[in-house]
């Protein structure tokens, strides 16, 4: 499938891949310094997670976040998505999952946020949890985009 990419599409695809493995790392981690964070509210301490998780975003997340959409859509568009193409029932749901994703990555920041103030929503327990929602959301997303069920 070339599309308008033409011979770029396959470039744009490993790029898009490499993208989300950035974003996917950043993800996996956020949620462990919320929990360390949360920890060491009222600490010295708090003030370097603050910093780690101002450098996590900066660095990875919020790039990886944009970089990861821009491509993806490319590629969506690549495929005829706004097209009609029929038989792409597997990318409706797929990009449900990133947009949910999308969500996750928006609270995770907003929390970090919140802790930054000193204010506490989720046990500790309660985050630990959430941290597996990434994951969760990644083993659907690629058996969506790799087998292609519907």
């Amino acid at each position: 499938m070339t599309g308008f990419l033409g011979q770029a599409y396959l470039w744009v695809k490993a790029a898009h891949v490499i993208f989300v493995i950035f974003w996917m790392a950043g993800l996996f981690l956020l949620p462990r310094y919320l929990v360390h964070h949360q920890d060491a509210l009222g600490t010295p301490e708090a003030l370097a997670w603050e910093r780690r998780e101002a450098l996590l975003r900066r660095m990875i997340l919020t790039p990886s976040l944009i970089i990861v959409w821009l491509l993806g859509i490319a590629l969506a568009l690549n495929v005829g998505l706004i097209d009609g193409q029929p038989g792409l029932g597997w990318l409706h749901a797929k990009l449900t999952f990133v947009l949910l994703l999308s969500g996750y990555h928006g609270w995770a920041v907003g929390y970090t946020r919140k802790l930054a103030r000193g204010e506490t929503r989720a046990s500790t327990r309660t985050l630990r949890l959430l941290g597996e929602l990434p994951a969760l959301a990644v083993v659907v997303i690629v058996v969506l985009a790799v087998v292609k069920p519907f």
